[in-house]
């Protein structure tokens, strides 16, 4: 003799699904009595009105704003080469730390003091704490590091 096929598992997931069958129809037929007993047609229409507010009346045509087509920009607007301003990679500042045996130290830029780290794969002099420096930015793992350092 066969075991049945039908397991707790699958008739309550079978009167679950009738539950939420029924309880879809109780609720269209509520719908359809109350739309009855008011008369309404259901749920009103919103207009967004000029100002962009919601209200229960269609808005005026008159006041319709004509927008040409061509006149909307989607991208960044080009720039002209005159707009570009100059500027200069290079900057100074002052060794703040060095350490020789490590290979690395910081750099404090003179115009914003900023602190920037610099290896001594990025020097082109040798440098030591307290001396004016040049150097160049270049985006590191952790921020900007300083690049092509030269002793003033």
């Amino acid at each position: 003799m066969a075991k049945s096929q039908q397991t707790f598992n699958k008739s309550e997931k079978e009167k679950k699904r009738l539950k939420k069958r029924e309880d879809k129809r109780k609720k269209m037929e509520a719908r359809k009595l109350e739309k009855e007993e008011s008369g309404s047609d259901g749920i009103p229409i919103a207009y967004v009105d000029f100002n962009g507010n919601l209200t229960d009346t269609p808005p005026d045509p008159n006041m319709r704003v004509k927008v040409d087509a061509e006149s909307i920009e989607v991208s960044i607007p080009k720039r002209d080469d005159s707009d570009i301003e100059e500027f200069d990679p290079v900057r100074k500042g002052k060794v703040s730390f060095y350490d020789n045996s490590k290979g690395f130290g910081f750099i404090i830029d003179s115009e914003d003091q900023e602190k920037y780290f610099c290896h001594v794969s990025g020097l082109i002099d040798e440098i030591a704490e307290n001396d004016t420096v040049s150097f160049e930015l270049e985006k590191g793992m952790k921020g900007m590091n300083a690049v092509k350092v030269t002793r003033i």
